[in-house]
């Protein structure tokens, strides 16, 4: 069987680690980076603006890319959507309305587009975004699937870090080894396991792994804040190095390395909300992922605000179009992200006083 040709939507940190993990096992990969818009990571009001820096990560990485979402799906065996959670139903939405062009030349019956969903979203989401495709006469077969694990990278080793990737529902994703070949599967070369026939059995098990981890950076972060105000974040550190050395490391790490992400959590937060109710049983007001979302959203703006008060007035409208899309300067460490916390905490509080 012939490699297939495999879009992605999008090309940020993670979409980029699949693209290179693909290529680098000599498959076909395209995008539209059209259609990749500032809004998607950012709240600039102008939804027209395109994010370079999307376009540029394409580029720089001899991604091919095309023009319109109906050329990209004629083109694409697969499409695997990869996206900030916020934009996944959107996202879903754009190829089943590029499945209704006349000019659309998947056929059910013949060569199926699959659409496999990797997004951080809740179960209910991804039942959503199947029901678009779910009818006997789409020529797109959704597949439900989650990212666990940082973007695929080549090791000092020479070998490839990869995420886990497990889907679900109906349909697996094709494309076995071809026989008598030593060559992987598809599947093997993303590191994919299909775990059950049910859509939103692998999105309900990112939603539950995340819990774990980005739900204790919040909780660190606010720890360690707290702790700074209070003078004993230093004695802090040594207890979790005396009593729970592996804890205090995650939290750490996982504090520092939250920051740049963090505008992407807060939806997710909120998608983890709505799984432990809609899947969890769990009543509204017991929903401690919902202030989750706020914290992360707190961070993103303090970000935001750091790097306009770094610039000059002119420049403020391109600071906060940027601020999630440029590296330095943001805090290296534990004390400079706790810093940066209180004096955000301390804004918020001084503006509620004053309304």
């Amino acid at each position: 069987m012939a490699r297939p040709t495999i879009a992605i939507v999008s090309i940020g940190d993670m979409g980029l680690g699949v693209a290179k993990l693909l290529m680098a096992n000599n498959y076909r990969v395209i995008t539209n980076v059209a259609d990749r818009r500032l809004k998607s990571q950012s709240n600039h009001p102008d939804p027209n603006i395109y994010s370079q820096a999307t376009q540029d990560r394409a580029q720089n990485n001899s991604i091919e890319t095309i023009s319109n979402d109906l050329d990209l799906c004629n083109t694409a065996d697969i499409v695997l959507s990869i996206v900030p959670p916020r934009d996944a139903l959107a996202t879903a939405q754009r190829i089943a309305a590029a499945s209704q062009h006349a000019a659309f030349q998947h056929k059910n019956d013949i060569n199926p587009l699959y659409y496999l969903d990797l997004n951080a979203i809740s179960p209910d989401s991804a039942r959503r975004i199947h029901s678009l495709f779910n009818d006997a006469t789409s020529a797109i077969l959704s597949i439900d699937g989650g990212i666990i694990g940082g973007p695929p990278h080549l090791t000092s080793e020479g070998t490839w870090y990869k995420p886990s990737i497990p889907t679900s529902g109906p349909h697996r994703l094709p494309y076995p080894s071809s026989p008598g070949t030593s060559e992987p599967s598809l599947a093997e070369v993303l590191n994919i396991k299909h775990i059950g026939p049910t859509i939103g059995t692998a999105t309900g098990l990112k939603m539950c792994f995340a819990a774990l981890t980005k739900g204790m950076t919040a909780l660190a972060l606010q720890s360690f804040t707290t702790a700074q105000n209070l003078g004993v974040l230093d004695e802090l550190h040594k207890h979790l190095e005396m009593m729970a050395p592996a804890i205090g490391v995650r939290c750490r790490k996982g504090v520092v390395s939250m920051v740049p992400k963090a505008y992407r959590w807060v939806a997710e937060m909120d998608e983890i909300a709505a799984t432990f109710h809609s899947d969890g049983g769990f009543a509204e007001d017991e929903a401690i992922f919902t202030s989750i979302a706020r914290v992360y959203q707190s961070v993103a703006d303090d970000v935001a605000s750091s790097k306009q008060s770094e610039s000059s007035s002119a420049e403020k409208d391109a600071a906060t179009a940027n601020a999630h899309q440029s590296s330095p300067p943001l805090p290296e460490t534990v004390e400079k992200v706790v810093a940066m916390t209180a004096k955000g905490n301390e804004t918020r509080r001084a503006r509620a006083k004053s309304i």
